[in-house]
């Protein structure tokens, strides 16, 4: 095994490791505020169906990707490496929406009441559920195109019609054909990434003039405190960022990849990494949020008495 190859694949499975088990040390925070009973947030929800996407991307991409770098090549077939691909698109493409969906109600959580999104302060929540659907189904649509010419290096295609990904094949198509689907799988993806930067511009001209309303306020404060809205916009003005920074890197690869016939295998790896990085990340970040916003916690336990102990008092 090549040095360079041993590289990637301590990293892959570093960054892979991390992100599981970070992902995990949040989904068992948010479970044990609900089984203690905590209020919920109308983004509980929200970040709850982030991290199984995270799960989705990390266990479709970089355990595949780790096991490619250590030189296990055959060890998907063609209905193995359709699922991991479609697996991976999809749990890719709910980070997306999820992350849009969560700078959206933030963007809605902070507004005054007396603006044009006062209105669905109350509204809101009522709808989380069915934006969380839509946030699944789009994806999981457009994806099927990979169901179509993601093949196994040992399936039955002739290899002169196969272009390598690593360790799955890929159907050869025409550039125009290979545009359209391309076209098709970006549609979601622009839509949630504008719709982001919309929200994340809205969150700092919100956080802006609250901060000028209330800076007389804080005038003769020696330490003064954000708010836990504004602890919360600005992990998640900074988990946008980091998302669309490193989506836009993700993409310029992965065209150069999709374009090309013999996609460099230094190209695919950069590519794998870049695709882990946001879901690795992400779980830190909105970690660091919570530890610092504790919440009230009402425990409801049902204490039954006997009729000797009514008695006895």
């Amino acid at each position: 095994m090549a040095s360079r190859d041993l590289a990637v694949g301590v990293v892959c499975l570093s960054q892979t490791v991390v992100g599981l088990m970070g992902n995990f040390s949040l989904l068992y925070h948010y479970l044990f505020l609900y089984f203690t009973g905590c209020r919920p947030r109308s983004t509980d929800l929200i970040v709850e169906h982030l991290i199984i996407a995270n799960f989705l991307s990390l266990l479709s991409k970089g355990v595949p990707q780790t096991m490619e770098a250590f030189g296990l090549t055959l060890f998907l077939n063609d209905i193995g490496c359709k699922l991991v691909f479609y697996v991976h698109r999809v749990g890719r493409g709910v980070s997306i929406s999820t992350t849009c969906l969560l700078s959206v109600f933030q963007v809605i959580t902070i507004s005054p009441r007396n603006s044009r999104w006062g209105e669905l302060k109350e509204k809101a929540p009522r709808y989380t559920g069915f934006a969380i659907f839509l946030c699944w189904v789009p994806y999981m649509l457009v994806n099927i195109i990979f169901l179509m010419y993601i093949t196994g290096k040992w399936g039955n295609t002739n290899s002169t019609m196969k272009k390598d990904l690593g360790y799955c094949s890929g159907v050869k198509q025409n550039k125009i054909v290979l545009s359209l689907h391309a076209a098709l799988l970006s549609i979601p993806d622009m839509f949630c990434v504008g719709l982001m930067l919309w929200a994340s511009n809205s969150m700092v001209c919100v956080l802006f003039r609250h901060k000028q309303q209330v800076q007389h306020i804080h005038r003769n404060d020696l330490s003064p405190r954000s708010s836990p809205e504004s602890r919360a916009t600005h992990s998640i003005l900074v988990l946008v960022s980091m998302f669309v920074s490193s989506y836009m890197l993700s993409c310029i690869f992965q065209v150069c990849i999709g374009l090309s016939d013999n996609p460099n295998i230094l190209l695919a790896n950069i590519s794998a990494l870049l695709n882990a990085y946001f879901p690795t990340a992400c779980p830190f970040i909105l970690m660091s949020r919570v530890s610092r916003e504790p919440r009230l916690c009402f425990a409801w336990i049902k204490i039954t008495k006997s009729p000797k102990l009514i008695i006895n008092m």
